[in-house]
Formats: structure tokens, sequence, C-alpha cells
């Protein structure tokens, strides 16, 4: 099968590679702590700490899926390096280190130390080999309500494992890390990036494509794939509805997050 999805002029879709690592656990740190409809809610303040504690937590997270070999992401081949040290090196980052942080950057100063010409990712994996969730605890307790979270909207998959899960390699790719730099927001590029996905793996053999969505467009993105594909949302969760356990104000159930109007929703798309 072809893959008939093309970027749009500037950009160009590229696997990504070690060199990679850093620009992308940025992007999806970035985007997770200060623009997501889930967590830039539960976590409103210290959110510059909470990011810099994310992006040191991700590492094996992205490291697991670049190594994959079906991670990938769209690069501005246009773009105007901030700094000159970037441009020497094909692009940075400017948080790594400890002294180089500072808690009170907004999200505009943090993305200024941003100066690659990654725009997008898609991270994934083939299910086959599966991510070590032991390895990624650092990141759990960056954004702890991942781990309350992701149980509920995976008990609400009333599946036949048998009727989807991999027995072997390139039959289900795993996608985990949706994220666009806010600068290149409202392009259009996570579409573009979405389908283009869809026919790569179909083309590598795989048969089918899981992805858990946090955001309504992402999970509108991969509902509505393009033909000859099929999308089946298996799973969903609403934030606002999450009962503490255990806790009531007198005959009141707790739901601590009725403040975070978004449904979580686990998607299988059906590439054969």
């Amino acid at each position: 099968m072809t893959n008939p999805i093309t970027p749009p002029p500037r950009f160009e879709i590229r696997k990504l590679g070690p060199e990679h690592l850093e620009w992308a656990k940025a992007i999806l740190c970035h985007s997770n702590a200060f623009h997501s409809p889930v967590w830039s809610k539960i976590y409103p303040s210290d959110q510059t700490a909470r990011f810099y504690a994310a992006f040191d937590g991700a590492t094996y997270f992205v490291r697991h899926q670049i190594d994959s070999g079906l991670s990938y992401g769209v690069f501005d081949t246009e773009y105007v390096f901030k700094r000159p040290e970037s441009a020497a090196t094909g692009g940075a980052v400017y948080f790594q280190n400890e002294s180089d942080r500072d808690p009170t950057l907004s999200p505009d100063g943090i993305l200024n130390q941003m100066d690659f010409p990654l725009a997008s990712i898609a991270l994934a994996f083939d299910a086959a080999d599966p991510m070590d969730l032991t390895r990624i605890t650092g990141l759990i307790q960056a954004l702890p309500d991942f781990a309350t979270f992701a149980p509920r909207l995976e008990a609400r998959d009333t599946r036949e494992k048998s009727s989807w899960e991999a027995t072997g390699p390139f039959q289900v790719l795993k996608r985990m890390g949706t994220a666009t730099r806010a600068d290149y927001m409202g392009q259009g590029i996570t579409k573009i990036m979405a389908h283009w996905l869809m026919f790569n793996a179909a083309e590598n053999g795989f048969r089918g494509i899981n992805i858990e969505c946090y955001h309504d467009a992402v999970n509108h993105i991969w509902t509505h794939p393009p033909e000859p594909f099929r999308a089946e949302e298996v799973a969903v969760f609403r934030v606002d509805e999450y009962e503490e356990e255990g806790e009531k104000e007198g005959d009141e159930v707790v739901r601590p997050y009725g403040h975070v109007t978004q449904a979580l929703s686990k998607v299988y798309v059906h590439l054969k």
C-alpha cells in the first residue's frame, strides 16, 4: 500500500532517532504540563516545576518508543534558530542542567529554550515489545493521576484480548505520546501525521493501531481515519465522573475532578 499522505509545504515527516530524544521529551512534557485539557487543569500550580520533573522522568518512556524505529516527527525545513549555538548543532534544549532551570518561567519562556526544528511527535512501539512500566515511575510522580486514570480506562475495554492483542511482532502498533509544539498548533500537522502513520503502519504489515486519547482533538482524528481504515472507540472514561473511593461529603460521593470536563478514550484502528 502506497502512502498517499504528504505534509504541507515546509514540513517533512522523518523517523525519530536517538539524537531527537531530548527534543521529543521537551515537546511531550511542554504539551502535557501547560496545554493538556487534563493535566493542566488537575495541576494548575507549579506547572514549570512539574514540567521539569516530567522532562527528567520521561527519558525511558520516550527512548523505548524511539528505539522501536516506529516513532516519527514533523520537522520544519524552514526553521529559524533563536541562538547561533543551536544552529551549530542542529538544535538544542536549554534546561537539561539543573543550573539552567528557572521555576518562575512562563510556558512561553520554556518554549523559547526549545530551539530545534522538530514541530510535532507521534511516539509508538510494537505491542510485541511492551514498555516496562516499572521504569516510568519518575514520569508518574510528575503526573500521579495517570496511574489513577489509565487502569480505569483499561477496565472499560471489554473486548476479548484474543480478538486484538498481538501474538508476535508487526501485528499491533501501540501509540503512546502525541504532541505538537505550542508554536505550531492549529496548522493541521497532528492530523497529517496521524493519517500518514496509519498508512505507514499498514505498509509495514501491522493489522491495527491502539491509542489512548486524552484530548478531544486527538480522539476526533483517530476515530475518523482515512479510507480504507476503520476505527473503533473501545473504551471511554470521563475525568469529571471519577469518584474518590471511600470519600463522601454527607451523602454525596466526592468527585475531585468535576471541573475537568474531558473524556479519556481508547481507540483501535483496523488497518486490515
